[in-house]
């Protein structure tokens, strides 16, 4: 029995219109099941080659050269008709802004029936039952006073959490999360991460986590790539990232994690009470 191919391999240079360069020769590979951790400050190019995945750098007045295989098959060689197909229900992507990715103007339930009808032609029952195994599996309501709901009507993990569901409705091959866990607190955070976990395992998806939270990408990811100045100049998995890294970009970033302080076990001071106001009579 043949091994499955390499869910995703490329080696990519990316140059914007004004500014050349921004990708030189980025190599990554991600086996099916794996989470690969793409690590770099703002600026270093994480978000272009998520972009350059989907075949959307045109948007942004970009182009991409070199090699670029989903499955084995070649993304280059494909239309755009193939890429429209493609994108959504093999390769889906999770941005950093959930409330802003989501359309105010639309209930909750009608925005996740679009996603499931852009790739399927099934029958209302069918979209139905989609739409509840996606939603259970991020841990959201399936009842109709959550799907009657619009963004404004949301917090923000509860946003992220509806647009993970959408990502996932097709059971993608590869899911690209593109900071997505910047714009919420420690406690959400740390529920979307696990959440990651738990798709990853359940569904098999291989997921490119882009971040620049090493801490986030530790507990996370199988294998780690830190990008700098649109180059790779480290991969591993996390025991060699954090235990001995090599590139001097990755020994800076890891000694600028921060440290808790360590309190020694003292007594707490006491305070004495103020001595309250003498009262004179007039």
């Amino acid at each position: 029995m043949s091994a499955a191919p390499t869910l995703l391999s490329l080696r990519l240079s990316v140059d914007y219109r004004n500014r050349p360069g921004v990708l030189r020769d980025v190599s990554l590979e991600i086996q099916p099941g794996e989470i690969l951790g793409l690590v770099g400050q703002s600026g270093s190019g994480k978000s272009t080659l998520s972009l350059a995945i989907l075949r959307l750098l045109h948007l942004k007045c970009g182009a991409a050269r070199g090699n670029l295989l989903f499955k084995g098959e070649d993304l280059f060689a494909k239309s755009e008709s193939q890429m429209r197909s493609l994108r959504g229900r093999e390769i889906s992507i999770v941005l950093q802004s959930p409330l802003s990715s989501l359309n105010p103007a639309l209930r909750i339930g009608s925005q996740l029936t679009e996603a499931w009808r852009a790739h399927a032609t099934g029958t209302r029952e069918q979209c139905i039952a989609a739409i509840g195994n996606a939603l259970t599996s991020v841990s959201l309501p399936n009842d109709t006073e959550f799907l009657r709901r619009r963004s404004s009507q949301l917090s923000v993990g509860q946003a992220q959490r509806v647009i993970i569901a959408m990502a996932i409705l097709h059971r993608p091959g590869l899911l690209i999360a593109d900071e997505p866990t910047s714009a919420l607190d420690v406690i959400t955070q740390s529920e979307i991460l696990q959440l990651f976990a738990q798709l990853n395992r359940e569904l098999g998806m291989g997921i490119l986590y882009i971040s620049h939270d090493l801490l986030s990408v530790a507990t996370l990811c199988h294998r780690i790539a830190i990008l700098n100045a649109g180059e790779i100049v480290e991969f591993g998995p996390p025991s060699q990232i954090f235990g001995a890294p090599r590139h001097p970009y990755t020994q800076k970033l890891i000694a600028a994690l921060p440290r808790l302080p360590v309190f020694s076990a003292q007594p707490s001071p006491t305070f004495s009470r103020a001595p309250e106001p003498a009262l004179t009579r007039a």
